[in-house]
């Protein structure tokens, strides 16, 4: 009896399970290939609010995460405002 309850609760809980679309599964892909030509320039010269989300700037001495995301866009820079580094992750 209690493996029949076990296997009813199991097969409704499946049934609940949504389905995501492909389309959103596949993650934004980094673009920080396009941007190295920004290394070496002032922040200022990037148009950060055009960049795709997730966008992260560091400051010199800033804590981030750890965490890898494969879309994420990172961009480093030094006291100067400087970009030292852009990199994806």
């Amino acid at each position: 009896m209690r493996a029949m309850i076990m296997t009813a609760s199991l097969v409704a809980l499946m049934a609940c399970q949504t389905q995501i679309p492909e389309e959103e599964t596949t993650a934004q892909v980094c673009i920080a290939d396009e941007l190295q030509a920004f290394v070496g320039q002032p922040v200022s010269a990037m148009s950060l609010d055009n960049l795709p989300e997730p966008v992260r700037v560091i400051a010199p001495d800033t804590a981030v995460t750890m965490d890898y995301r494969e879309d994420r866009l990172n961009i480093e820079h030094d006291d100067g405002q400087i970009i030292t580094r852009i990199y994806c992750g």
